[in-house]
């Protein structure tokens, strides 16, 4: 019996690969803990982000770049883990870079920003339709003051094109390229669209966050 998918599936997803991404799982670094682990370096910001998009268009075709997932076995048995995996794997990248930006990855605003840099440049008609000014590229401001019914607008429209996209040339072709095997992340990831991913994530986390959207550490200081 085949698997119906829908936008209020991909939502889920969303959410379920978001929550494991900050959080991380036995095993599996958080986004924050990835980040760190660039931030380390004496390069600027912008080029610790490169760095990030560059391992992780390499690593993540490779059959060991995910281990121990044991988060994949608790999803819900109406998600497919392919994916889940795949945008797991681009959900994570871009919080590492909203992180390494200063921006606080728990921040409502922030999480529909990072969820619109999974539809690349779709993000801006997106934000255009719903009625939130943008300029040539997408950026944190366009979502500093938005509020919360504004963000749940933004995040079903993320699902609703995601689900779309996935009917084509999309997740669906793309997660059966990253297939669960004893858990871990196999087979050939698509590198040219998490290079896409992460290039937009790193345009718009690039620009000094607003103290709103700031993650606590940097307001401190």
């Amino acid at each position: 019996m085949g698997f119906e998918l829908s936008s209020e599936k991909v939502q889920e997803v969303l959410d379920w690969a978001y929550e494991k991404a900050v959080n991380g799982f036995a095993g599996v670094d958080s986004a924050e803990e990835l980040a760190r682990s660039y931030m380390r370096s004496s390069e600027s910001k912008v080029e610790q982000m490169n760095s990030l998009i560059r391992w992780q268009n390499t690593k993540a075709a490779g059959s060991g770049f995910v281990t121990g997932l044991g988060g994949i076995i608790t999803l819900p048995v109406t998600i497919p883990a392919n994916l889940a995996s795949v945008l797991f794997v681009q959900i994570r990248m871009i919080a590492a870079i909203a992180y390494i930006g200063g921006y606080d990855i728990r921040n409502d605003r922030v999480r529909s920003l990072i969820y619109l840099c999974l539809i690349g440049n779709s993000a801006k008609d997106v934000l255009k339709d719903i009625g939130v000014a943008v300029g040539n590229r997408l950026a944190a401001n366009a979502v500093k003051n938005i509020s919360g019914k504004t963000i749940t607008k933004i995040n079903q429209a993320v699902g609703m094109k995601l689900f779309t996209k996935a009917g084509t040339t999309g997740l669906i072709n793309l997660g059966k390229a990253v297939p669960l095997v004893g858990g871990i992340i196999g087979g050939t990831f698509d590198a040219v669209t998490t290079n896409m991913v992460g290039n937009v994530a790193r345009d718009a986390f690039s620009v000094e966050p607003d103290f709103e959207l700031q993650r606590n550490e940097v307001k401190k200081s």
